[in-house]
């Protein structure tokens, strides 16, 4: 018997031990030298039908789809039939003129376009509603403008890599389904992996995602949003296994998907090729995440120590990059030259950061929350992040590309974003008041919406539906929040209400997580 590898399982049984035969659960791989060295699983695929998690198990690992994406492109480059500095429209001449956005910006988050998931929730759509791949590309030809110029910064973007998916398409002939099947998941042996253009599709052995309500009970998440080269996989960990192992032999161009740029300040953009290239600990990892409606997934290389942890969980309620990342510290643990885990101050010292932030120049808003233990939260946009130590004496909040460092001083939070900008936030006092005059009808032709405010209320008239149940929230002066139901989290717009010499409103500028700098006119 193989001790080390046993001491390994059961060390990853230990953090799976809180799923059982009534809740959801996840799955945690452990490659090492090229062997899947373990396997474990614990809690259902299927609640109602009281089928377990296997080896067999597949799972949607959503963002974690973009890095084969991004191989497509790779390979097409590399036979010459497209160029990765190529303009995007000279393949999709349909998209507006936002300035030059080359197929790479695209592939590293780089290129500023707005995401289409977020546009289309401005019209008060979510991914619970059924909506056409047509809808999608719409949204994103209908922008008149961007995040920010292209190549400036990092912000995250489903719309960038449905577009790549449909350059693959519009190159090669077939669709990126096919493409992927025939030059991926064949040649690899990778028989549990395919594309999945709609979430009706029946798939065998595919999990049923869940979410967690408030009662300790779940519910199956419902998602409908049409999946592409952004997110539209199923695979397994042991097909994951697969593609690790073609990362590693050069089967998969991994120095192509782990080559990394600069943004036009000369900072590096740890956002590669549909992997993120970072640090743990001191040791080089590559990495992305993957979320959607009851899953969640975590693609974890450290390619220095050949090691690579693959978890992937069905409820929303799960962190499987936490998982990962605690799997992989049991592994570095010992290792010469490995750094120690920062420790984060005490609880009596981070107690004072809870409260809420303002950046006025944005507008943007942060919430931090501290528990008596210490454990902070910080929220943007809804998004909520657990806070850790940085190595540097900062926090850093998120992971990867997504990740802020944060440095708190009285009153304020300095946070340095991913392209080396820095925003400072001040706290705010609880207890404002709705800015006057700001009832009415509001439009924006970028999203295609309408909005209504009545009071605290606010109805969205969209592309696709009409929709309410949207809250106003005060912030401060004439700053406010605009709260959206999502199936994801509980999502806000930072809004910033615009007035007239006389007084009165004429527009909301708003800001959302990933569409940003828009206006939305007040009708007569």
């Amino acid at each position: 018997m193989d001790l080390a590898r046993l001491k390994l399982e059961r060390r990853v049984d230990d953090l799976l031990a809180g799923f059982s035969a009534t809740t959801p659960g996840a799955t945690i791989g452990v490659v090492r030298d090229g062997a899947l060295i373990a396997h474990r699983s614990a809690g259902m695929a299927n609640l109602e039908l009281g089928v377990p998690i296997s080896a067999d198990t597949r799972f949607r690992i959503a963002s974690v789809s973009k890095q084969f994406t991004c191989a497509a492109i790779l390979k097409l480059a590399g036979e010459g039939r497209l160029a990765t500095t190529d303009d995007i429209r000279v393949h999709l001449p349909e998209l507006p003129d936002l300035g030059l956005i080359t197929i790479d910006m695209i592939m590293r988050n780089m290129s500023g376009i707005r995401d289409m998931l977020e546009i289309l929730r401005q019209g008060g759509m979510d991914l619970s509603m059924p909506c056409r791949r047509a809808d999608l590309l719409a949204a994103i030809c209908r922008q008149t403008g961007t995040n920010f110029a292209p190549g400036e910064r990092f912000l995250y973007s489903n719309s960038n890599f449905l577009l790549a998916g449909e350059i693959v398409e519009r190159i090669s002939g077939v669709s990126l389904k096919d493409y992927l099947q025939r030059h991926f998941f064949t040649p690899l042996g990778m028989n549990a992996t395919r594309l999945t253009p709609t979430t009706g599709e029946l798939v065998c052995n595919l999990a049923q995602g869940y979410l967690p309500q408030p009662d300790g009970l779940f519910i199956k998440a419902p998602h409908a949003f049409p999946l592409g080269g952004e997110g539209g996989l199923v695979s397994t960990v042991q097909d994951l296994a697969l593609w690790d192992q073609a990362l590693e032999t050069g089967l998969a161009d991994r120095a192509g998907l782990t080559s990394q740029a600069r943004f036009t300040n000369a900072h590096l953009n740890s956002y590669a090729r549909g992997l993120v290239v970072s640090q743990h600990r001191g040791v080089r990892t590559e990495d992305h995440g993957g979320l959607w409606p009851g899953f969640r997934t975590a693609f974890l290389r450290a390619p220095e120590q050949r090691t690579t942890i693959i978890c992937i969980a069905n409820s929303g309620a799960i962190d499987p990059a936490h998982l990962a990342f605690a799997t992989l510290d049991m592994l570095l643990d010992g290792t010469p030259g490995v750094h120690p885990v920062p420790d984060m101050p005490k609880a009596e010292a981070l107690l004072p950061m809870a409260g809420r932030y303002l950046d006025a120049t944005g507008p943007m808003t942060l919430d931090v929350a501290v528990d008596p233990q210490g454990q902070v939260t910080l929220g943007a946009n809804g998004n909520q992040m657990t806070v850790k130590a940085a190595e540097d004496g900062r926090l850093l909040a998120g992971k990867g590309s997504f990740a802020l460092l944060v440095r708190a001083s009285e009153n304020v939070l300095e946070v340095e974003l991913p392209s080396g900008h820095v925003q400072n936030f001040t706290r705010i006092s609880p207890g404002a008041e709705l800015p006057q005059g700001i009832d009415g009808r509001y439009i924006c032709a970028d999203m295609a919406a309408i909005w209504t405010i009545a009071g605290e209320a606010v109805s969205v008239e969209g592309p696709i539906v009409r929709a309410g149940g949207w809250r106003v929230e005060a912030i401060q002066g004439d700053v406010i929040r605009l709260h959206m139901p999502s199936v994801l989290f509980q999502a806000w717009l930072d809004v910033r209400v615009l007035r007239n010499g006389e007084g009165a409103v004429t527009d909301l500028f708003v800001n959302g997580g990933r569409a940003k700098g828009l206006s939305y006119k007040r009708l007569p």
